[in-house]
């Protein structure tokens, strides 16, 4: 069970609205260590260069979208254990199985309360401290 604030995350979406959505829910949870990127591709260099612990992305983004992301991250021996949390506005049943079949640690679907979004985290980590 780890403190919020010790857990970096990098936020993937396209839209520069809901990357601040998440950061302003995500610090309603105690977080403090953020980056953002603005599509897949970015997030991928982002995770090279400096791997965060938890990834909150979007699945529909230009470039590289949420699966090719997850894909990729979980191919590379560095990342390939980070905790990843797709986020769309489709409760796609299909999509959802994909991404399990690709390693998603959770899911959550748009519009989301902080509530929905530290359940999902805790999900993931266990209880947040």
């Amino acid at each position: 069970m780890p403190a919020a604030s010790a857990i970096h995350t990098l936020i993937v979406d396209d839209q520069a609205s809901m990357r601040s959505l998440i950061r302003a829910s995500m610090q309603q949870l105690g977080f403090r260590e953020f980056r953002d990127a603005a599509d897949g591709e970015i997030g991928l260099r982002e995770m090279i260069t400096k791997p965060a612990h938890l990834i909150i992305s979007d699945f529909n983004m230009p470039n590289l979208d949420g699966l090719g992301l997850l894909r990729a991250v979980r191919a590379h021996p560095p990342t390939a254990g980070v905790a990843f949390i797709m986020l769309t506005g489709r409760a796609d049943r299909d999509l959802v199985q994909r991404a399990v079949q690709f390693g998603v640690n959770n899911y959550l679907v748009k519009p989301f309360t902080v509530a929905q979004l530290k359940e999902k985290v805790e999900g993931v980590f266990g209880p947040l401290t």
